[in-house]
Protein backbone atom coordinates (compact mmCIF):
# COMPACT_ATOMS: atom_id res chain seq x y z
CA UNK A 1 0.00 0.00 0.00
CA UNK A 2 1.48 3.33 -0.90
CA UNK A 3 2.12 5.95 1.72
CA UNK A 4 3.68 9.30 1.74
CA UNK A 5 6.23 7.81 3.64
CA UNK A 6 6.79 4.71 1.46
CA UNK A 7 6.46 6.61 -1.63
CA UNK A 8 8.95 9.18 -0.69
CA UNK A 9 11.64 6.75 0.73
CA UNK A 10 10.95 5.16 -2.56
CA UNK A 11 11.80 8.34 -3.98
CA UNK A 12 15.05 8.68 -1.92
CA UNK A 13 16.53 5.28 -2.82
CA UNK A 14 15.73 5.87 -6.70
CA UNK A 15 17.49 8.93 -6.65
CA UNK A 16 20.36 7.78 -4.77
CA UNK A 17 20.78 4.75 -6.74
CA UNK A 18 21.18 6.34 -9.73
CA UNK A 19 23.65 8.81 -8.47
CA UNK A 20 25.90 5.24 -8.58
CA UNK A 21 24.75 4.51 -12.40
CA UNK A 22 23.33 1.08 -11.20
CA UNK A 23 20.25 -0.23 -12.61
CA UNK A 24 17.67 -1.77 -10.27
CA UNK A 25 18.64 -5.46 -11.11
CA UNK A 26 21.91 -4.38 -10.58
CA UNK A 27 21.65 -3.15 -6.98
CA UNK A 28 18.77 -5.20 -6.04
CA UNK A 29 21.21 -8.10 -6.94
CA UNK A 30 24.40 -6.57 -5.03
CA UNK A 31 22.21 -6.45 -1.86
CA UNK A 32 20.69 -9.64 -2.20
CA UNK A 33 17.32 -8.20 -2.49
CA UNK A 34 14.88 -9.82 -5.08
CA UNK A 35 14.72 -7.58 -8.00
CA UNK A 36 10.47 -7.30 -8.53
CA UNK A 37 10.69 -6.14 -4.45
CA UNK A 38 13.30 -3.39 -5.00
CA UNK A 39 11.22 -2.08 -7.76
CA UNK A 40 8.34 -2.12 -5.74
CA UNK A 41 10.61 -0.17 -2.83
CA UNK A 42 11.29 2.14 -5.47
CA UNK A 43 8.37 2.63 -6.63
CA UNK A 44 6.52 3.13 -2.63
CA UNK A 45 4.69 0.12 -2.70
CA UNK A 46 6.06 -1.54 -0.07
CA UNK A 47 6.44 -0.96 3.26
CA UNK A 48 10.06 -2.01 4.14
CA UNK A 49 11.77 -4.07 6.97
CA UNK A 50 14.80 -2.73 8.97
CA UNK A 51 16.57 -5.50 7.63
CA UNK A 52 16.27 -4.36 4.29
CA UNK A 53 16.42 -0.55 5.08
CA UNK A 54 20.60 -1.21 6.16
CA UNK A 55 20.89 -3.54 3.60
CA UNK A 56 19.91 -0.69 0.96
CA UNK A 57 22.36 1.86 3.04
CA UNK A 58 25.28 -1.00 3.07
CA UNK A 59 24.37 -0.98 -0.82
CA UNK A 60 25.11 3.15 -1.40
CA UNK A 61 27.73 2.86 1.33
CA UNK A 62 25.56 5.75 3.21
CA UNK A 63 24.85 5.82 6.90
CA UNK A 64 21.03 4.58 7.69
CA UNK A 65 19.93 7.74 8.76
CA UNK A 66 21.11 9.49 5.52
CA UNK A 67 18.06 7.31 3.36
CA UNK A 68 15.71 9.45 5.77
CA UNK A 69 17.18 12.94 4.31
CA UNK A 70 14.34 14.07 2.25
CA UNK A 71 11.23 15.98 2.67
Amino acid sequence: MKTKVSIAFGKRVADLRKQTGATQEEFAFACGINRTYFGEIERGEKNVSLECINRIANGLDIKLKDLFDYD
